[in-house]
């Protein structure tokens, strides 16, 4: 298999450019580094596709692995032709290799070999030609061994079919019609263990879709029913069909006295041999689509929430809400450095309402808190409600936002929260974080792991190293496109950069300690174990605020330093013109980057991208995100009408639909039907995690805690 020519055709780039990028992969770069700094390359392949790219090399590399090792094993046992060779060789899926590779392969005892140790292999030959003329009791009377246990002749022709049975079980050929079948035609049921127990799966109790039509977020969720043992799940195959065709294949002569016990022989082998096979791989393949499909929707969503924007130069207070054990404060001044914490007791069983005021105004005064952070955990409702009131009684102009708590709790209980307020206890810690997190989400939220920021569906039920590494690549791209300032960086931020592993994090942040600010990039090569490779890797996404070198405060990458000196030299501008901001005009006074990049011997793709960056030195890319929704009055779902037309922060995605934040606590649901005017095939194509949208009350149902919202205003 040519894996460049099938990569190139599957995402559609020339070969030229998966060459490129294998080459660099197997040299050690990372994606971040190959997606920004070697556009020339590889012609700009953005990360999305240098990441499937990647996968799939790294998919089609085993399986050219596992056909080698098939191979080698045939061939050892000298049963491999060259027709057989050449097939396995053009497989294109580990399932079509394994189906080839099932007749060759070691079996444990079956009914098969045990028939075959009884010397009923001509027997079973003799049924297969379907050429003789006499009946088969009476072929079989050649076959009775008393000393082998064949006493009957209905023993022999039983033997003889379990032979044939196992001989049509193991046909790939077979095998692959019949999936492919069952894959188009075949239906997923459901029914409920106990039809009268109540549960979240009671639309899944008389439940039945076709396999190829079915809806990823059904699959997970009737994987879930079943492993929670409340739901039985079955595949029903078309089976008339499936024997039908096997029929044909293996009965091809009329023959009276073999045929109906060739029919049986294919009932039996599609039944105890390849039914349940079948089953297992299409269900398997099913939970596989319905996981990437879900793993995608989680990893845009979490892009979506790394990336929002920070809100800088705040004084924040957090507030992690909860009742018998009080609200924990925390004051982080604009840099997340922790000021003060205090605990209070709004809300029951307490109601220490006006001394919760009192404090909490002390602390505004005191250290000019601009805004509050509220975690929308219990007690969220309750908290927000003191502080509407509070807001109202005092002059200071501070507003509060509501902040999806998700994961903070699990940061507190962390180690490395531990390690960063050893003197905190876990609510302490929380309220610090649901600060921080409003200040840079990116920069709080890589502490924590993407699985628990909960931004997705059924992220417990999948694969989870899949999931995992998915993961990890999403907040690996959002930390590296936007860059990080390496005088400030946590270890946690410092990891996910670009060839940067824990144990140089951790040096990186200990030189920090030892040595003071880092003046320049270079000075990274005297950090710990940190070689030319790692600087190659990871010097373009470090930044130095009013360091030696102004280019170090950009993301331009020390090796182009000297092309873009000389540009600046060319065009008669100086270094000092970066930090002064006094390059805006520099894309007009380059315009002809083509006989520029020859003169400077740089790519013009590189030199475009040096030009744009002196323009907006350490651009935030994510300033061209919606800023959340600070908030300064408060409502209850009790106070929503049919009708009502609000502003909203999108939360999370999912399949079918998306959940809306209106300022009540509880999220409301923008179904996709809901969402446009036009037909979308799902809710990502109109909004992401973040987004601020306009939503119209359509329901609410106080009971359920449900509120109904359109977007079709």
């Amino acid at each position: 298999m040519d894996i460049t020519k099938v990569i190139a055709t599957e995402l559609g780039i020339r070969t030229s450019q998966v060459e490129a990028v294998i080459k660099l992969i197997d040299e050690g770069n990372t994606i971040p580094f190959i997606a920004r700094y070697r556009k020339e390359a590889h012609g700009g392949l953005n990360d999305e596709v240098l990441r499937n790219l990647d996968e799939r090399l790294t998919y089609l590399r085993n399986l050219e692995e596992r056909k080698e090792a098939v191979l080698k094993s045939i061939e050892e046992q000298e049963k491999l032709t060259p027709e057989l060779q050449k097939q396995i060789e053009e497989a294109m899926t580990l399932v079509a290799v394994e189906d080839l590779y099932r007749p060759y392969k070691q079996k444990r005892r079956t009914r098969a070999t045990i028939a075959k140790e009884k010397g009923l292999e001509g027997l079973a030959n003799i049924i297969w030609l379907q050429m003789t003329k006499q009946p088969i009791e009476e072929e079989a009377k050649a076959y009775l061994n008393e000393e082998k246990g064949v006493t009957s002749v209905e023993d022999a022709i039983q033997g003889a079919k379990d032979i044939l049975a196992e001989t049509v079980s193991d046909q790939a050929q077979y095998r692959t019609w019949i999936r492919n079948i069952t894959w188009k035609e075949g239906i997923l049921t459901s029914t409920a263990k106990d039809p009268e127990a109540e549960s979240v799966y009671e639309m899944y109790y008389d439940f039945q879709e076709g396999v190829a039509k079915m809806a990823g977020y059904r699959i997970l969720a009737v994987n879930r029913g079943e492993k929670e043992k409340i739901l039985t799940v079955k595949l029903q195959a078309p089976e008339e069909k499936i024997l039908n065709y096997l029929e044909k294949q293996v009965i091809v002569k009329d023959n009276p006295i073999t045929t109906p016990i060739l029919k049986d022989i294919c009932e039996d082998s599609y039944h105890r041999l390849i039914a349940d096979s079948i089953e297992r791989d299409i269900r398997n393949e099913m939970t596989e689509h319905a996981e990437d499909g879900a793993i995608e929707v989680f990893g845009q969503n979490l892009n979506q929430l790394l990336m929002q924007p920070p809100i800088a130069g705040q004084v924040v207070l957090g507030w992690d809400p909860a009742f018998r054990t009080g609200c924990k404060l925390a004051v982080v001044d604009a840099t997340g450095k922790v000021l003060d914490t205090k605990v209070i007791y709004p809300t029951a069983p307490q109601n220490k309402i006006e001394e919760s005021k009192k404090i909490v105004h002390q602390l505004i005064r005191k250290y000019g808190i601009t805004l509050i952070s509220v975690g929308n955990g219990t007690a969220s409702r309750e908290s927000e409600q003191v502080i509407v009131d509070l807001l109202k009684e005092i002059k200071e102009p501070v507003q509060y936002v509501i902040v999806n708590e998700a994961g903070a709790s699990v940061y507190s209980a962390s180690k490395l929260a531990t390690e960063e307020f050893p003197n905190f206890d876990v609510g302490q810690r929380s309220a610090a974080s649901i600060a921080r997190r409003i200040q840079d989400p990116l920069a709080e939220l890589v502490k924590i792991d993407p699985k628990s920021i909960g931004v997705g569906q059924y992220q417990h039920d999948m694969n989870q190293k899949k999931l995992g590494d998915a993961l990890s690549a999403v907040v690996e791209d959002c930390v590296n496109h936007v860059g990080v300032d390496l005088n400030t960086a946590s270890v946690s931020l410092l990891e996910y950069v670009s060839g940067i592993s824990k144990a140089l994090a951790k040096n990186i942040v200990a030189y920090r300690e030892e040595h003071g600010s880092f003046k320049n990039r270079k000075e990274l090569l005297k950090v710990a174990k940190l070689g030319p490779k790692a600087f190659e890797q990871c010097a373009g996404f470090m930044r130095i605020s009013g360091g030696e070198n102004p280019l170090d405060g950009t993301s331009v990458h020390p090796e182009s330093y000297e092309a873009a000196t000389k540009l600046l030299t060319k065009l008669g501008y100086h270094l000092a013109d970066i930090a002064s901001g006094g390059l805006i005009g520099l894309s007009l006074a380059a315009k002809d980057t083509k006989t520029l990049s020859k003169d400077l011997d740089v790519g013009e793709i590189t030199l475009k991208d040096i030009i744009q960056e002196l323009e907006k030195p350490g651009r935030d890319p994510r300033d061209e995100m919606p800023k959340p929704i600070l908030r300064s009055d408060v409502m209850e779902m009790k106070d929503l009408k049919e009708g009502m037309i609000l502003k909203g922060t999108v939360r999370n995605v999912i399949d079918f639909g998306a959940f809306v934040d209106i300022g009540v606590h509880q999220d409301g649901l923008v179904h996709i039907s809901q969402m446009s005017d036009k037909f979308i095939k799902h809710p990502l194509e109109v909004v992401s995690v973040g987004d601020i949208v306009e939503v119209k009350i359509l329901g609410v149902d106080l009971q359920k805690k449900r509120i109904q919202l359109t977007m079709k205003l």
